[in-house]
């Protein structure tokens, strides 16, 4: 009486002992036969000790007896067969795994190795494995995580009975399937053996990576959802000339196709450039041939940086105060307007916020023009600069810079007195 386990890595040749559990024997070749340990995972692997399956949840909490299924019957489980004779001293024995005393379903488990004294006359042993050891050492090298579950699934992908001497239990025959569940195709782990699979695997972890954090900033509402993405139609400009001009900046972007606007960001106070700007094409294709043509170009004798806009402040404006948004917002961000041309000094009311991405490397390589109050992003229109109030902060400046000059004047006044007496 046996059962063939065909497993995602190898196949594994089941010998059941009927004689001594019979009732544990009808419940496991009756369940195969019923194809009920079809993509089954071995969901908990302890090395050294046992390997265990049998849990269509895949969870250790589920699974029932054949019983169950059976019409009239419905006990979830069977009581324990536990024989002296029978104990766990071979590798690859093969028993029920249940919870309390007296309720087995239809998990099992199977040693790792042999002499594992401590199952001795808890749970019931019904088989031993005839064929297949080079499966158990694979099972028991597999990696884990603190749950025991291997990173790599391994599964029972298909059962077959080699020899089954018992008939079937009244009601069997309508639960047996017609043909076999489709096998679960699982996920392969590559080895790296390159630096191409050491690439894709960096490629592959940022890209986790960064879906962690816009997850987390939208939590922390940062950001309207985790799956926005920035327009496909704004592209980013940095280590610019201070005396570009936003119109001189627009007539040479202007040759890639339609503007919606261009401007360089400017300091709020002095209205000196910042050295970056922001160009807003009408579609996507003169976006990217502008990307394509202008990066690394001179302008105004500066070798200039273009990159794609990863900035989604406006959107993120717009939900912070409440405005309506728009189908199109969500796709592909918000739209402004810029004034476009600009003649250098003024106010410096800037409408885009520069990416955080950008701003950080230009940080980084020291590009950032002004004071570190300038480097940081700020996003001009909500007046926020790092979730501090700009309002708040630039009349704590002034008031600090009065009080300065205030104490300066003392100390000179101070200064030319004690002169004057010196001289009398």
């Amino acid at each position: 009486m046996s059962v063939l386990l065909e497993t995602s890595i190898g196949d594994i040749v089941i010998d059941l002992y009927l004689d001594q559990a019979p009732k544990a024997c009808l419940n496991f070749i009756k369940l195969c036969k019923m194809k009920y340990y079809n993509n089954c995972l071995f969901f908990s692997v302890q090395k050294d000790y046992i390997a265990q399956t049998g849990d269509p949840t895949n969870t250790g909490k589920g699974g029932c007896c054949v019983h169950a299924k059976l019409p009239g019957l419905g006990h979830r489980f069977f009581k324990d067969e536990i024989s002296p004779a029978l104990k766990h001293s071979l590798r690859g024995t093969v028993a029920m795994a249940n919870q309390k005393p007296n309720e087995n379903g239809s998990q099992f488990y199977i040693t790792l190795r042999s002499k594992v004294e401590q199952l001795d006359g808890k749970h019931t042993i019904f088989g031993k494995v005839a064929e297949g050891y080079e499966v158990l050492d694979k099972i028991n090298t597999s990696m884990v995580d603190e749950k025991n579950a291997p990173f790599q699934n391994i599964r029972i992908r298909h059962t077959e009975i080699l020899d089954d001497p018992l008939d079937d239990p009244d009601g069997l025959a309508e639960l047996i399937p017609a043909k076999s569940p489709e096998p679960i195709q699982d996920e392969v782990l590559q080895s790296i053996e390159n630096e191409e699979d050491e690439a894709k695997l960096q490629e592959r972890m940022a890209s986790t990576l960064a879906k962690s954090q816009a997850t987390t900033l939208e939590l922390l509402h940062d950001l309207p959802d985790a799956d926005i993405a920035p327009p496909d139609t704004d592209i980013f400009i940095a280590k610019l000339n201070p005396v570009t001009q936003d119109g001189d900046l627009e007539l040479i972007f202007s040759r890639f196709g339609a503007i919606k606007s261009c401007e360089i960001v400017r300091d709020w106070k002095t209205g000196d450039s910042l050295q970056y700007a922001f160009v807003i094409y009408e579609n996507a294709k003169d976006c990217e041939e502008a990307y394509f043509k202008m990066h690394d170009c001179v302008i105004d004798d500066r070798r200039i940086f273009v990159n794609f806009s990863q900035s989604v402040a406006k959107l993120w404006n717009k939900w912070k105060t409440g405005s309506r948004m728009s189908k199109d917002d969500v796709k592909g961000g918000a739209e402004t307007k810029g004034k476009g041309r600009g003649k250098g000094k003024g106010k410096g009311k800037d409408k885009d916020a520069p990416p955080i991405m950008a701003a950080t490397e230009l940080k980084r390589n020291g590009d950032m023009s002004g004071d570190k109050e300038h480097s940081f992003v700020r996003d001009s229109r909500s007046g926020r600069d790092q979730g501090v109030p700009m309002r708040q902060r630039s009349r704590s400046r002034s008031r600090d810079h009065r009080h300065q000059e205030s104490h300066r004047d003392r100390d000179r006044d101070r200064e030319k007195n004690r002169q004057r007496d010196r001289r009398r």
